[in-house]
């Protein structure tokens, strides 16, 4: 299993373009509906989770996955996994890169992917959105955090944190009015 963990998070890592979030769609689609090793709902938890962490976004995720999966041995396989594909990329870049830095074509490549990776970040966004049964009563919740953080420079620490006690009450006195005691 730990073989077949590191496989599938290294195609997965290989295969991407743009970060972590740009791995959403392919994780969900290996993860959750070839091998179905978690739920939707889990997967969205997962995410949550792995956004709220500090460090790099994919190898959070990769590592909650695993480690839900089978433990520490999961967690390792995981995010080597993750991990590899990334560094061995990076290392070949590194040694050839001094042949190609004033090479017109490869600048060309770089700068038409750009509006891809924005594209492959902005569909799990809205996809996320879906699954979260955002409605008019709380649509507000992530456009005042984006403003905040974009137009009035709040740091995204500050509106996690708020969104966290926010929750956090929300689900404390909710659960009262609906009868449910936790």
């Amino acid at each position: 299993m730990n073989y077949e963990l590191i496989k599938t998070f290294f195609k997965i890592g290989i295969f991407t373009l743009g970060g972590g979030y740009a791995m959403i769609p392919l994780i969900e689609e290996e993860v959750v509906n070839k091998k179905q090793w978690v739920t939707k709902d889990e997967m969205l938890d997962l995410i949550a989770i792995a956004q709220s962490c500090p460090g790099v976004f994919a190898i959070n995720i990769a590592t909650f996955i695993g480690y839900k999966l089978r433990k520490t041995r999961g967690a390792i396989a995981t995010t080597i996994g993750t991990a590899l594909p990334s560094f061995l990329i990076i290392l070949l870049i590194a040694i050839f890169f001094h042949q190609f830095e004033d090479n017109k074509i490869v600048a060309a490549m770089f700068k038409g992917i750009r509006p891809a990776v924005v594209a492959l970040i902005a569909v799990p966004t809205f996809n996320l959105a879906k699954r979260a049964q955002l409605n008019k009563w709380t649509l507000w919740i992530p456009i005042v955090s984006a403003l905040a953080i974009w137009l009035l420079g709040v740091s995204p620490i500050w509106v996690i944190i708020a969104a966290g006690v926010g929750g956090f009450l929300w689900g404390k006195f909710s659960s009262r009015y609906n009868g449910i005691t936790r």
